[in-house]
């Protein structure tokens, strides 16, 4: 019996020893768990939260987007995401850009806070601690630029002359800080915002013969460019220092041309200019006499810098969607039209004569001063407009029909395009067919595309609104489900949707005979 306890204590020894590295055991040494392969596609890490910490160990820069398999914008995204790792691969292996899929990585959208598709984040030096989000271009060298101005320089250090004017004559635009102490916090501000102005290339310098040079005396951030004043100055408050938002304001007005033509390249850099009222000149480009109008334009722009964007569209081009958005025809040009994208207030020159820099600058100040009324949109009025169930409005008889005392009235307020419109139609021709005989009821529709209203704006697609006879010009907004029936409730109750009744308690009947019951009988329940 001794003899049997001691094998079995033998062979677990054996055993053990193995486990521990000092002997082979019966079953040899214990592996070491394998860390899992990072996984590549395309040239984009393929990542999880098993391989997420390795990557951020093995790459200094990461870049790291949380993608939905379904999401739209992700689809979009990713033939750029795709360029802009081959365009970073040439150049350097230290940065990399790779992907999450978020909705099969549920801790690791947790983790950083994932809330939408798709969000991307930076990893610096393999912090995992606070990425930094990624808010720059969706394309692919605007995806490239915005690593390379995090991982390298964003700015050039200026010594000299001679480098200084290399700089200025190499780019368009060159923004240069001068400033006397580079410890200064406004050259921490001034760093911060080259990292993201990724169409303009920044210098810096301290050099007391430069400050000279270009007749400088004090901190000045200044924009060198090659088309109009050719230079702009942007000094340094030396009480409160620089402040990153006016700066980038400045930038950004001062970089764009005084007068802009409208296409696909432009478009973006005017609506991101946060200039609020646009001039536009509406000119025929194949035209010599149109041409020649330009010079007049010009001239008038400079005092409303900042102010007042100028911009010329060629109806020559593709530009239908503009003149339609302003209710004009090719044949109309040349003509001007101001707006403010705030209010979306359109105006029109009460002077119908040629346009001159004197018309252009009378124009403008007649508009600012608030000495010229804006105009609304209207489409023409059919002869047939209330001859079929579904009435037709438009901005010339909407007042008289809408806010008619003795009338009920339903609006449809569409876009051609929209989808959601085109989906309630047929419900919408119910309606006006069910109700065609009453004649305190009238169900309408109006083109908010193509007809502007005083008395609101009608932001999205569709808009329901219903206008109750009496006086006072109520309005009431349609909110429920767009289906024959929900509409016919909210008619026949006078604009009102009858309360939903709640929900019966399954124990009601119960409780009910219990209340009613003697105290006897509820004792024997």
């Amino acid at each position: 019996m001794d003899s049997q306890l001691l094998s079995v204590l033998l062979l677990l020894l054996l055993g053990l020893s193995g486990l521990w590295g000092q002997g082979p055991g019966p079953g040899g040494p214990l592996e070491e768990p394998q860390e899992e392969e990072v996984a590549e596609e395309d040239g984009i890490l393929v990542l999880n939260r098993q391989t997420l910490g390795l990557a951020l160990r093995e790459h200094p820069a990461l870049l790291v987007e949380f993608y939905a398999p379904w999401c739209g914008h992700c689809k979009a995204l990713a033939p750029e995401y795709v360029k802009a790792a081959a365009l970073l691969a040439a150049e350097s292996a230290k940065t990399r850009l790779a992907k999450v899929d978020g909705p099969s990585e549920p801790e690791l959208t947790e983790e950083f806070a994932v809330t939408e598709y798709p969000t991307l984040k930076f990893f610096r030096d393999g912090n995992r601690t606070n990425p930094e989000e990624y808010t720059g271009p969706r394309e692919a060298e605007g995806i490239a630029e915005w690593l390379r101005r995090r991982v390298g320089s964003s700015i050039t250090r200026l010594e000299d002359e001679a480098g200084t004017q290399a700089l200025i004559d190499a780019q368009d635009i060159v923004v240069i800080g001068f400033f006397q102490d580079l410890q200064d916090e406004d050259v921490a501000t001034f760093r911060a915002l080259a990292q993201d102005a990724l169409d303009m290339t920044f210098g810096l310098t301290d050099q007391p013969q430069l400050f000279q040079k270009f007749g400088l005396t004090k901190d000045t951030v200044v924009l060198f460019k090659k088309f109009d004043e050719g230079r702009a100055d942007f000094p340094v408050d030396e009480e409160l220092g620089l402040d990153q938002g006016d700066l980038s304001r400045f930038l950004l007005t001062h970089s764009m041309h005084l007068v802009t033509e409208f296409n696909s390249q432009t478009s973006p850099k005017i609506f991101a200019a946060r200039i609020l009222n646009h001039l536009l000149l509406f000119i025929n480009q194949t035209l010599a006499l149109h041409q020649e109008l330009l010079a007049g334009f010009r001239e008038a722009a400079p005092p409303f810098r900042g102010q007042v964007l100028f911009v010329v569209v060629d109806v020559g081009t593709n530009n239908s969607h503009v003149l339609q958005y302003f209710g004009l025809r090719k044949e109309e040009a040349p003509t001007l039209r101001f707006i403010n994208m705030d209010t979306t207030k359109k105006y029109m020159p009460v002077d119908k004569g040629p346009v001159t820099a004197a018309s252009v600058t009378t124009f403008c100040h007649s508009v600012l001063s608030g000495k010229v009324k804006h105009y609304l949109l209207s489409q023409d009025l059919p002869p047939d407009w209330d001859q079929h169930p579904v009435k037709t409005l438009v901005g010339k008889n909407f007042e008289q029909v809408a806010f008619d005392e003795t009338k009920n009235v339903f609006v449809k307020f569409y876009a051609p395009w929209c989808t959601h419109c085109k989906e309630m139609a047929p419900a919408w021709e119910a309606l006006a067919e069910k109700y065609r005989d009453h004649k305190d009821i009238i169900i309408a529709e109006l083109d908010a595309t193509a007809n502007e209203l005083e008395a609101f704006v009608v932001h999205g697609f569709p808009t329901l609104k219903y206008f109750p006879a009496g006086q006072g010009r109520k309005v009431i907004e349609y909110k429920s489900a767009r289906d024959l029936e929900t509409f016919s409730k909210f008619l026949d109750s006078g604009g009102k949707l009858p309360e939903e009744e709640p929900a019966k308690d399954p124990l009601a009947p119960f409780l009910e005979t219990v209340a009613n019951s003697t105290v006897e009988s509820k004792e024997e329940l």
